[in-house]
């Protein structure tokens, strides 16, 4: 379980982030939102130790970041957005190098390398210099050095950026098993809709400050409209109906072609009637609205 309570990091120039609280419990996926420069990244390197606060504190299963770091950060995964390795060393010896450091004995380790490479994908170029890896081979690395103490905690910072659909379907994927396997996970995206698809929670962040949680079941529930629209074949079969359909909401009108109906009365069946006899009809349903639609109404909200 990761909880950040009141954390706060202010830099000189202004930015930084401000009493950011939230959790992510154990087996619970949250995605982290915001514009560029909110404070997304500051807060995730602030949890794992990177950076020190002013104030506040992040506890992982009960260890503190800052007074327990060392127990802390063997209970953390994470995988930065740039990760930064030395280019010229073979990734299977840094991963080993860095197993060194924790105490971990030589043949343990390459049990390791041979088990967490082949986990990530990247079985068969463990002896591979990291310059010749792609960004989305250096993050698996990176989530292969992040696995080494087992962790049930995991943090992403923007790991989808720059990934080939294989790369984002792989960082899908583990994440869905590790809330399989009770894990935390918490990761940053400007890829709204893989979002959406993966996390139980949403947290939205803006100048620094939390400004909205919300569960995918509330998301949902704000997405939901009174619009009812109905879609034709042809523009003036759309114009057409609107005769029929006036009495069916506050508001009926042709958006590119499309009969949007605002206030709709909840007569669907009537509605099914009138548009009957229009042999282009083509479908009608609500109105939804994406977790994209959510995000810049609660930061225009907050602006």
């Amino acid at each position: 379980m990761i909880e950040i309570v009141e954390l706060t990091k202010v830099y000189r120039t202004g930015g930084g982030i401000r009493d950011v609280t939230f959790e992510v419990k154990n087996g619970e996926i949250v995605g982290f939102v915001g514009v560029n420069g909110a404070g997304k990244t500051t807060t995730i390197e602030t949890a794992v130790g990177v950076k020190i606060p002013q104030k506040g504190d992040v506890r992982i299963d009960g260890k503190s970041i800052l007074k327990e770091k060392v127990e802390a950060s063997k209970l953390t995964g994470w995988v930065p957005e740039i990760p930064s390795f030395d280019p010229d060393m073979r990734a299977e010896d840094y991963f080993l190098y860095v197993c060194g450091l924790r105490g971990i004995s030589s043949h343990e380790a390459k049990e390791l390398a041979k088990k967490l490479f082949e986990e990530v994908g990247l079985s068969g170029h463990e002896r591979k210099r990291i310059r010749q890896y792609s960004q989305g081979m250096r993050k698996r690395l990176a989530l292969a050095i992040s696995m080494i103490s087992n962790p049930s905690n995991f943090l992403f910072d923007e790991v989808l950026n720059g990934l080939d659909p294989e790369g984002i379907r792989f960082f899908r994927e583990f994440a869905l098993r590790m809330r399989k396997e009770n894990a935390a996970v918490l990761f940053s995206s400007h890829i709204l809709s893989e979002v959406q698809n993966l996390a139980d929670k949403v947290v939205f962040i803006h100048k620094g400050r939390v400004v909205k949680v919300a569960t995918m079941t509330e998301i949902e529930s704000m997405s939901k409209t009174k619009t009812f629209r109905v879609r034709f074949a042809s523009p003036e079969s759309a114009q057409r109906s609107l005769e029929l359909l006036r009495g069916f909401g506050k508001d009926v009108k042709v958006e590119r072609g499309v009969v949007v109906i605002e206030e709709f009365n909840g007569d669907i069946e009537g509605i099914a009637r009138a548009v009957k006899s229009f042999p282009d009809f083509l479908e009608m349903g609500w109105a939804t609205k994406t977790l994209e639609d959510v995000f810049f109404e609660t930061i225009g909200e907050a602006r």
